[in-house]
């Protein structure tokens, strides 16, 4: 059996060598871009590069009444950002024009074929009011209740259709699905899927407002514009029986279907649409890098032979086989795309780094401070650029902060020794001249070596009192250099005006 199914994909991977792969992206400019929505956009991407093919683009947007302004130039935002330029669309012609639905409908295009299917038997006019139709049964499909439809209009005679059409009645054109028998469609992933044509409702292929549905418009669009392969949620398996008698119906070859696994959310429930991470827009917002979230979504569903991940788009064209695409659920995991996230802020060179978290750092450090060096301090710490805020806001204000901080037990400091510590050294850092962080690290040093301390003996009770927090993005002199000496000395001196109340009143913590 295994043989047999390897062998059906080299012969599969043999034809789709030899025929041009073409790829489209089809999206409804309704909002923001899902993560579902890219990663179909990405699997179509990296199908058609990886074997020298073109990625198409294609606005539909048939479904007037959920058409949001603005929500196209998101799409091609999108894709610009993400990398997945598209070698042919509305803005670049590649002679399978026009590449929106709303300008292809005026051609006529899908009432031709419409009325090319009602001639072959293979759709009809439908009449009925809203009336009627509500009075029709209703079946419960994947938790929806939908009303089925009856072919009530099948059965008109010529003149009866002719007479409807002539006094104006308005109708819509419905695909004429058999009832008794089996249809099978073949998935790349899923393989050869049978269902009983009982369970095929007579779908509506034009609206009464002459625009095609979605499902019929991707059929017609999809063969005129020579689409090898199509990927997309495999919520669309229960619609692609209807898609296959459709092609059957004209005579047309179906392109490779390749469905894709459900994304969950941690609690293994349908990634919502409305979450604060579910669209690409949402997580560029959150601080996130574009090339980490492509890379993350491409793992979504997909893996490579060995265990990487870390991938270039460029890496991913040359190794993304959609064969190895899971039927599995594939989980939305943040905390793991946080991780590659931080992974990609390690590996930026500086001068793009800078230019990503000067904005987060200006918003939270108002006082001219060099924000470069405490750039370099958070780097290689954050895993989203907001985490910048938390790591550096000590440097604005000092925040208030317990003396209890100023025990550490692996620095066998506590209150009492903490205090002694910053007594000594204040007149010292007083009388220094050389603030920065070489000059301030040899007075350091030369106070331990003296003392006969270990560095963290006193560099500890330094970086409480200058910074009032626990973790910090650097070291006590390198806090003390951006400070300055001002500043530096105020926050010493507030740091021993606290331990010298605290162990007076003999806490705990002094011994």
């Amino acid at each position: 059996m295994l043989k047999t199914e390897h062998a059906l994909r080299k012969r599969r991977r043999t034809e789709d060598i030899m025929k041009k792969i073409r790829t489209r992206y089809a999206p409804s400019p309704t909002g923001k871009m899902h993560v579902g929505n890219l990663r179909s956009a990405l699997y179509e991407f990296l199908i058609a590069k990886h074997d020298g093919g073109d990625f198409m683009l294609r606005i539909e947007d048939t479904d007037q009444e959920r058409f949001v302004e603005g929500a196209t130039e998101i799409i091609y935002r999108t894709l610009k950002r993400a990398g997945l330029e598209h070698d042919e669309g509305p803005d670049k012609d590649g002679g399978y024009g026009p590449y929106v639905q709303s300008e292809r409908v005026k051609t006529g295009i899908y009432m031709k074929y419409a009325k090319e299917l009602i001639d072959k038997g293979a759709a009809y006019y439908c009449f009925c009011d809203k009336e009627r139709l509500a009075s029709l049964k209703t079946e419960v499909v994947e938790g929806k209740e939908i009303s089925v439809y009856d072919k009530h209009c099948l059965h008109l005679s010529k003149e009866e259709i002719q007479a409807n059409l002539d006094a104006g009645k308005p109708f819509v054109i419905r695909q004429n699905n058999p009832t008794e028998g089996t249809t099978t469609f073949h998935d790349e992933l899923y393989g050869d899927i049978t269902v009983e044509n009982s369970e095929l409702d007579d779908m509506i292929l034009i609206k009464s407002d002459g625009y095609p549905t979605y499902n019929f418009a991707n059929v017609v669009d999809d063969h005129t514009m020579n689409i090898t392969h199509v990927v997309r949620g495999n919520e669309y398996i229960s619609s692609s029986p209807k898609y296959t008698r459709l092609y059957e119906a004209f005579g047309w070859e179906s392109p490779s279907y390749v469905h894709l696994p459900l994304i969950t959310d941690e609690n293994h429930k349908k990634l919502a649409k409305r979450g604060g991470s579910s669209s690409f827009e949402d997580l560029l917002e959150g601080g996130f890098v574009a090339e980490a979230i492509v890379n993350f979504i491409a793992l979504l569903g997909w893996s490579p032979e060995d265990n990487r991940e870390i991938f270039s788009l460029e890496e991913l064209i040359k190794e993304f086989d959609y064969h190895r695409i899971s039927r599995s659920p594939a989980v939305f995991d943040i905390v793991k795309l946080r991780w590659m996230n931080g992974e990609y802020i390690k590996a930026m060179d500086f001068d793009t780094f800078y230019e990503m978290a000067e904005p987060y750092l200006k918003k939270t450090l108002t006082k001219d401070l060099d924000l470069k060096k405490i750039a370099a301090m958070v780097k290689t710490r954050i895993e989203v650029f907001p985490d910048i805020a938390e790591l550096v806001d000590f440097f604005e204000e000092l925040p208030e902060y317990e003396p209890a901080m100023y025990a550490h037990k692996k620095m066998k400091t506590d209150m009492a020794s903490s205090l002694q510590v910053l007594t000594d050294l204040l007149p010292l850092l007083e009388a220094q001249e050389d603030y920065s962080n070489d000059g301030l690290y040899q007075m350091l040093t030369n106070y331990v070596e003296e003392k006969g301390y270990k560095n963290g003996y006193v560099m500890w009770p330094v970086r409480t009192a200058v910074s009032g927090k626990q973790m910090t993005p650097a070291g006590a002199t390198e806090i003390l250099e951006v400070l300055g000496k001002e500043e530096s000395l105020k926050r010493i001196r507030k740091g021993i005006e606290l331990l010298t109340s605290a162990v007076a009143k003999g806490s705990p913590e002094n011994v």
